[in-house]
């Protein structure tokens, strides 16, 4: 069963739950239903073997010409898709706070992000630079041997498979970075949808679609398979067309995919961002002349949206003492005045409810704040442990995806630079410092260049700026490439290789390496 693309929805936008796939909305062989905040669930399309295999033949078609389109087509076609998110605002709103239970303005302004992102990339490609162009000139009388004309450019590696984000309906999902990104390099996009929020995927891709007709370009560009199996995702990063991934969820499940993508005949990179704790340190100077302003803002980051955050920052450290003391009652007193909020699934509240419960019973744990959880609600969670106890629990280092935060208490700069060394691989590190604490924070930083993709000073790590210069990764696990960053405009070279062409005729040479 087929259907064609339809006009701008309205604000009561129903969804159609089908899978969009070169170009037409196809029914599943099977279905599941939606698990909204509000109002009644909807039926949606499973997609298996057989979605994955038609949505990689259109890819694979559609790369021929937009593999080989000039960077102001795709440009053209990137501000066409922003445009029609745009049209669809209220409608994507709507649907969005039902689905997810997240607030009209966090939507509205991750749909500003989510727009602001596609038109960022389409001048970052008209501007060409991150084709990264190198020459080297022929030099047919050097001796002992002539040297040959060489020129180099960046090229789209293929069909992408992009895995949406629970967390993110808009701007990590489905025409998200990854998407935008893998579509300014040049290579068509096959999309899983995310059962927590796909009819917010489909409006998205009902917009993608009027890109995709407005400017004529081959369907088979851009897909969005729904569903909510296992099989699915294997499928899709198993099938021999794609030719990378981006992910972005849970440690376990990336690892799932990463190791599968590792296993293929050829195998291929994956691109996971997957959890991160974002330790951070109060140095001392600061915790004195600023402990009440810190205190404050790290509770209402570490419950901005229910923590459900990559960049929650879910460890402090701080050296014992009074000011570590003051800290922790004027923590206490403002988490214990925020409410539980609703998680975006009932599996991640369940998930919160029990990582929370992990650490409240590890031995050596002092609970501060234990606020009550309802079903799908996730009430705040505040614990403290010496610095023996975190090395004595590695646990304890484990992401808590929500807002669970830990107070680590050490007892001089010597043992919070040892607990820096110890870290695993961080999104981000924090480092509340005055001027007087400059020493101590030269000590650290060197140590966290290592650990994490983004290093603040005196801010909260919340929030990530769309921008040239943004890192949004960093080592495993924080995600499997340290390389990497899937925000930014530094993110489209995810999706490309060098490619050398030596003694060719001009005429022959692609357009960007003449």
């Amino acid at each position: 069963m087929t259907s064609t693309a339809s006009t701008v929805s309205s604000p009561g936008f129903t969804p159609r739950g089908q899978h969009l796939i070169d170009g037409a909305w196809l029914a599943g062989s099977g279905t599941f239903l939606s698990e909204p905040t509000e109002g009644a669930a909807q039926v949606f399309a499973t997609g298996g073997r057989a979605e994955v295999d038609r949505a990689a033949a259109a890819a694979d078609r559609a790369f021929d010409s937009y593999g080989t389109s000039t960077r102001d087509e795709r440009a053209r076609f990137l501000e066409a898709i922003a445009t029609a998110i745009e049209a669809r605002g209220p409608a994507i709103t709507a649907i969005g706070s039902r689905e997810t239970g997240l607030p009209a303005a966090r939507l509205e302004g991750e749909r500003g992000r989510t727009v602001g992102q596609l038109r960022l990339f389409a001048g970052h490609i008209r501007a060409g630079d991150y084709l990264d162009r190198r020459q080297d000139a022929a030099l047919p009388d050097r001796a002992p041997l002539p040297r040959p004309e060489l020129r180099m450019i960046q090229r789209p590696i293929g069909p992408v498979a992009v895995f949406g984000a629970s967390n993110f309906p808009l701007a990590f999902s489905t025409a998200g970075g990854d998407t935008a990104a893998a579509l300014a390099a040049g290579c068509p996009v096959i999309v899983k949808g995310h059962p927590a929020h796909p009819g917010t995927g489909e409006i998205v891709a009902e917009a993608i679609l009027e890109a995709i007709t407005a400017c004529g370009i081959d369907p088979g560009v851009f897909a969005l398979i729904q569903g909510n199996t296992h099989d699915l995702g294997a499928a899709l990063v198993t099938h021999p067309t794609v030719r990378a991934v981006g992910f972005t969820g849970s440690l376990g499940a990336g690892r799932a995919l990463f190791d599968l993508c590792a296993a293929r005949p050829e195998p291929i990179p994956f691109f996971g961002e997957l959890g991160s704790i974002n330790p951070v340190f109060l140095l001392p100077h600061a915790l004195a002349a600023r402990g009440t302003e810190l205190a404050r803002g790290w509770a209402a980051s570490l419950t901005m949206g229910a923590g459900q955050f990559c960049t929650n920052p879910g460890v402090v450290v701080a050296i014992d003492g009074p000011d570590a003391d003051g800290f922790v009652a004027l923590a206490t007193e403002a988490l214990t005045a925020t409410g539980p909020q609703t998680t975006l699934t009932a599996g991640i509240g369940a998930a919160y409810a029990r990582g929370r419960a992990r650490i409240a019973g590890i031995a050596g744990v002092t609970t501060h704040v234990l606020g009550e959880n309802a079903a799908r609600q996730a009430a705040p969670g505040f614990f403290e442990v010496d610095a023996a106890t975190w090395f004595a629990h590695p646990e304890l280092a484990d992401e808590v995806f929500g807002p669970a935060g830990l107070l680590v208490r050490v007892a001089d700069a010597d043992e919070m630079l040892r607990l820096a060394r110890g870290l695993a691989g961080q999104l981000t590190c924090t480092l509340q410092m005055d001027a007087e604490d400059a020493g101590l924070a030269a000590a650290l930083l060197p140590v966290l260049e290592r650990k994490a993709g983004r290093i603040l000073a005196n801010g909260f790590p919340t929030g990530v700026e769309v921008a040239d210069a943004m890192v949004h990764g960093g080592p495993y696990p924080a995600s499997t490439n340290f390389g990497a960053t899937s925000v930014g405009t530094l993110a489209i070279r995810r999706f490309l290789r060098p490619v050398c062409y030596q003694n060719l005729p001009v005429d022959l040479l692609p357009p960007d390496a003449r």
